[in-house]
């Protein structure tokens, strides 16, 4: 990235990071985006520039990874079938800790994790992004011969799924279970999971 770019991409991140701490320490509802403008020692016009929506603050992280299912598919190897590589993919994510994952116990991804299961108006947001992430998946699946309706309820099932283990694992980690405790589990859950959307509920 150019200096242009690059101050961009930090002034982004650090309204995310600020807004985050503060939604932590008194609670989302209780901050305005006045309040993180402050903060963040920017102005309210170049606030709503990045995120037009306080809820925008907490959830871009999402946004940003929406179409990661799609992008991964049309990325695959030749010797893929796409639901291989977003099996191999997850399990790659599993790995680094991604805290898409929910398989990151650094305090702070799990007080963001916190957050949005406190607060109804995150809740509610994360299903828009879950919406899209469907829709960009539902479109790869296409591209690669599967007619419409085949590639809606694929890409449907995929995303829902990969929620669910994300919300398994990070259950465990605010139970107080160690990220490095909880992974052999995480991965076993991804094979299982796969196993169940490649061969049905023959397998179950």
């Amino acid at each position: 990235m150019g200096l242009r770019e690059r101050k961009k991409a930090h002034t982004r991140e650090t309204i995310k990071v600020t807004a985050l701490r503060l939604f932590v320490e008194a609670g989302f509802d209780q901050v305005s985006m006045t309040d993180v403008a402050a903060a963040s020692d920017v102005s309210r016009r170049t606030l709503f520039t990045y995120f037009p929506t306080k809820e925008d603050l907490v959830l871009q992280q999402f946004a940003d990874h929406e179409d990661e299912a799609a992008r991964t598919v049309r990325a695959r190897r030749p010797d893929q079938t796409p639901l291989r590589a977003l099996r191999e993919a997850l399990l790659d994510s599993l790995g680094r800790r991604d805290e898409n994952t929910g398989l990151n116990d650094d305090p702070r991804s799990l007080a963001f994790y916190r957050l949005i299961g406190s607060t109804e108006s995150l809740a509610a947001g994360l299903t828009r992004y879950t919406a899209r992430g469907i829709d960009a998946l539902a479109e790869a699946l296409r591209e690669t011969g599967l007619d419409p309706l085949t590639a809606r309820l694929a890409a449907a099932q995929v995303v829902v799924v990969q929620r669910e283990l994300a919300h398994a694992n990070h259950v465990c980690l605010i139970g107080g279970e160690s990220a490095a405790d909880r992974y052999p589990e995480a991965v076993r859950a991804v094979h299982h999971a796969f196993d169940l959307l490649r061969d049905g509920l023959r397998s179950g």
